[in-house]
């Protein structure tokens, strides 16, 4: 992909938007007029003020023509977006990295609804790091360590890494204890995910994911387990733990979706990335993070303290 002409402003990349290969528009302004109609003044504003360019740079006009497959590039206008209440923490820094500690119910990236209010944009504006990238992700609901790399230089190597699974992670959950379920346990299944569904799934299959599960402490009911994944499938700890019997405390999405509003932050996933640990592909050195966070114990009502 071709370098952005316009760089990152206010925390957030520039959007790209590629011209069908053909079509009956006159001028490129055309073409975004239908298909943006909600965002018409505002697309005829930033034109006129020069924001809308081509792959080169040069500025979008009025009369710009239609260019078939040809990109241009324009800040579209974040969404209002009522701030997350909890902050993030850093960990560690150098010339490549930077490993924070990330609370419940904050994206890691920019998506859907939540684009100012992810860590990503959050820490582009608070440490004016602009090439600043993720060099794995973490649901908005688990909480933990997250690694970014700092400048555009080092993320093939660290992106890599983690595709690779040359990091050992290991994570902590709350759920409820069943003294039935004999740990520690390996858990393997096949899981998919297809596109536009919220749920992942366990299906029939050669499994293509493995986590292993194991109980730290018990407390009223409820248990403490560590979890180590040697696979990355999405929600994959949450379908292993489900497939257990033994949900993890706060998952709206397993074994049954509920729904939660946006501003609830009474009763949060009890997941945690606890452990990342790699021989650092630039120096070589063995790396190794633990968050500082704890989960919070359900009380009474099942629910529990806010992160």
């Amino acid at each position: 992909m071709s370098r952005s002409p316009l760089p990152v402003r206010d925390g957030l990349n520039p959007s790209r938007i590629r011209q069908p290969d053909d079509g009956m528009w006159t001028t490129t302004l055309d073409y975004l007029l239908e298909r943006f109609p909600q965002d018409a003044v505002r697309l005829r504003e930033k034109v006129a003020a020069g924001e809308v360019v081509d792959e080169k740079g040069v500025g979008i006009t009025e009369t710009s023509a239609f260019a078939p497959r040809r990109f241009v590039y324009l800040y579209r206008d974040p969404p209002v977006e009522t701030r997350v209440p909890f902050e993030i923490d850093i960990l560690y820094r150098d010339e490549n990295i930077l490993v924070v500690d990330k609370p419940h119910f904050l994206a890691s990236t920019p998506r859907g609804r939540y684009i100012a209010e992810s860590a990503l944009v959050r820490l582009r504006r608070d440490l004016e790091l602009p090439e600043l990238s993720p060099a794995h992700r973490l649901d908005r609901v688990t909480a933990g360590l997250l690694l970014f790399t700092v400048h555009q230089a080092a993320r093939r190597d660290y992106q890599t890494m983690f595709a690779e699974r040359r990091v050992a992670k290991e994570y902590e959950a709350i759920a409820r204890h069943d003294a039935q379920v004999s740990t520690p346990v390996v858990v393997r299944s096949r899981i998919v995910k297809e596109r536009g569904v919220l749920k992942a799934a366990e299906i029939e299959g050669e499994p293509n994911s493995e986590s292993r599960i194991e109980l730290i402490e018990t407390r009223d009911g409820f248990a403490r387990y560590r979890l180590t994944p040697h696979t990355g499938k999405t929600h994959q700890l949450r379908l292993h733990m489900t497939s257990l019997g033994l949900p993890i405390h706060g998952d709206n999405f397993y074994p049954d979706f509920y729904d939660v509003a946006a501003e609830d932050y009474s009763n949060p996933l009890r997941l945690l990335s606890k452990v990342l640990e790699f021989e650092d592909p630039k120096t070589g050195r063995l790396q190794r993070f633990e968050s500082r966070r704890t989960l919070s114990w359900p009380d009474e009502s099942g629910r529990g303290d806010s992160p």
